[in-house]
């Protein structure tokens, strides 16, 4: 807050209040409110005066005779004009005043209730630090066999109450209107939110957690269980600076706590609960363990509370930094390896999204096939999203090659007796490497399931890194062909967040555009990939296989031959990489320098 503010705040109190004293961070004085409804006119009001805390400028009567709050709040009980406040927006819609609600409600009722908790009640209020004081301001109450809960709403008019058992909390009902059993009306003490208007609330798992800190004069409301927090409105707390929100230990009060948060944003401070502490711990049970150093502990936590943020800590980003770069010092990284000597050697292995590109039948599916299966050989794990070739022609396709035999050969079956030790051989090793290279031709496949793959693979290979391959990209399955434009690019997102967030490699199969008269003659540049402008900005290398030949009329397979361009990268030069001469009849490629 600028000094200027803090000035005005001060002077706001000091000139509104009598008997004035200021010590430390601390305005105390006589109770206006007090004296306005005939209790002792000395009581005295405490102004939190701390300038770079979280209650600067709350207020609160040591009688409890109103229920404390912020300067705004402090303004309406006096009647002034709320134009002296510093922070006060006039335009604030204020949502809270807008809802419509019924004439007929439960406040004699719940007043009746008020004063009959048996005594033996009491003191279990007591073992968590609850005095009597603090029942009554809230109106809580007891009908002979149930807690009787109150929840007042923003007219301060009471329409339905929970009325718990005390000795199974389990046990409970809504008493009162059926439209107030559910959703935001299910916030205890709400008056506590306008109260708190430009300042800090808490925000608590179960009524007598808020209880525990309205007894420490805390400013604080409250939902019955986990549940009720995935239901609030968050624009309910739109005018609340802070929220510091309250749940019991387990996982899911802390999950209902986190999708709450990430709709109010940053201002929500959740209290964190060590982790040696047991399942259900809770604020009732911190009083009752800490006692007269309650007040200690809970400080403690709001020392500790930290806003929820859609970004990682700076030491926890540093970590994960640090983390990485040990990771590609490793052997496991090192080893993201093509196979081919002069393509590693232009790309300083497989990383990143590397875009394919080539025109029909130049053999970019071999290409991949030949790559993925050499890595998964070297127990590298790789998913091969085959979208073309069938799970069963990229076995035999890799058989042929592992064996030196042709298809023809293998699949007649008539070996002879080094053929057939060859063909053994490969076999086991094709078996072995499955473990590492999965085949999926799901053509529904989704980014979501994709994740649910790659995680998979990687815990069953114990691998920190893994390889996609994808052939092909104009092949992915979009919801409507006219989307294919959109879908891709969509696509390519997702392959940028994969990468980051799993340590993930692409090998993207892409077509390529037909250039001039009809052919794919052009020499190769960025824009001749098909179907996507996104691809210059999401591949971190960009490739085409450039055939001498036309791969639509030759017959002479064995004279084929194929040179690599890199067009475009993020870390290395662009340029001719290498040739690749077809190694007929076995779907294979030898590099060659040029």
């Amino acid at each position: 807050m600028p000094t200027n503010q803090r000035e005005t705040l001060r002077r706001l109190y000091q000139q509104n209040l009598s008997n004035v004293q200021v010590e430390k961070n601390y305005l105390t004085a006589d109770c206006p409110f007090c004296r306005e409804n005939g209790f002792d006119p000395h009581n005295r009001l405490v102004v939190h005066l701390k300038e770079d805390g979280f209650f600067n400028g709350y207020f609160r009567c040591l009688n409890r005779c109103v229920s404390g709050g912020f300067p705004i709040w402090f303004a309406s009980l006096l009647g002034l004009d709320p134009a002296i406040v510093p922070g006060f927006n006039p335009d604030r819609d204020q949502q809270l005043k807008s809802i419509e609600f019924p004439s007929a409600n439960i406040n004699h009722e719940v007043r009746s209730h008020v004063g009959a908790i048996p005594e033996h009640l009491l003191l279990r209020f007591k073992e968590s630090g609850i005095n009597s004081s603090v029942l009554e301001e809230l109106q809580i109450g007891y009908n002979g066999r149930y807690l009787v809960y109150p929840y007042f709403q923003s007219d301060g008019n009471c329409y339905a109450a929970r009325c718990v058992f005390p000795d199974r909390k389990e046990d409970y009902f809504w008493h009162g209107n059926e439209d107030f059993f559910t959703g935001s009306h299910q916030i205890f003490n709400i008056g506590d939110i306008t109260h708190c208007e430009n300042g800090t609330l808490f925000l608590c798992e179960g009524e007598d957690n808020l209880l525990t800190l309205k007894q420490l004069g805390y400013p604080a409301v409250a939902v019955p269980d986990c549940q009720t927090l995935e239901t609030i409105d968050s624009e309910l707390f739109a005018c609340i600076k802070t929220l510091f929100m309250v749940t019991n230990k387990n996982a899911e009060s802390e999950g209902s706590a986190k999708k709450l948060a990430s709709r109010i944003g940053f201002k929500v401070r959740p209290f964190k609960w060590p982790a040696s502490l047991a399942r259900n711990y809770s604020l009732c049970q911190l009083a009752k363990d800490k006692k007269q150093g309650f007040q200690a502990a809970v400080s403690s936590l709001i020392s500790n509370a930290r806003a929820f943020s859609p970004f990682t800590s700076p030491v926890r980003e540093y970590e994960q930094f640090q983390e990485k770069t040990i990771m590609q010092r490793g052997t496991s990284y090192a080893a993201l390896k093509s196979g081919f000597p002069l393509l590693d050697a232009a790309l300083d292995g497989v990383h990143g999204i590397n875009i394919i590109g080539g025109a029909p039948k130049s053999g970019k599916s071999t290409f991949l096939i030949q790559i993925a299966t050499e890595m998964a050989l070297r127990q590298i794990p790789v998913l091969y999203y085959d979208f073309e070739n069938g799970r069963q022609k990229i076995y035999q396709r890799t058989l042929t090659r592992l064996s030196r035999l042709s298809s023809t050969t293998i699949q007649n079956g008539n070996f002879s007796e080094s053929e057939q030790a060859r063909h053994e051989s490969s076999c086991k090793r094709l078996q072995k490497m499955l473990r590492f290279f999965r085949v999926i031709n799901d053509r529904t496949v989704t980014p979501e399931i994709m994740r649910q793959h790659i995680d998979f693979i990687r815990h069953e290979t114990n691998n920190d890194y893994a390889i996609v391959v994808i052939d092909s990209l104009h092949k992915l399955p979009f919801k409507e062909f006219s989307e294919r434009r959109t879908g891709i690019d969509a696509w390519l997102r997702q392959m940028e967040s994969i990468r980051d967030e799993l340590n993930v490699s692409f090998l993207v199969v892409s077509e390529l555009s037909r250039g001039d008269g009809g052919s794919y003659k052009d020499t190769p540049h960025l824009g001749v990939f098909k179907g996507s402008g996104d691809i210059e900005y999401s591949a971190d290398n960009a490739m085409v296989l450039y055939s001498d030949w036309d791969p639509l009329n030759t017959r002479e397979e064995h004279k084929r031959n194929n040179k690599l361009w890199l067009v475009a990268s993020r870390e290395h030069s662009p340029g001719l990489v290498a040739e690749y001469e077809v190694d007929y009849p076995y779907w294979g490629f030898v590099e060659n320098p040029v």
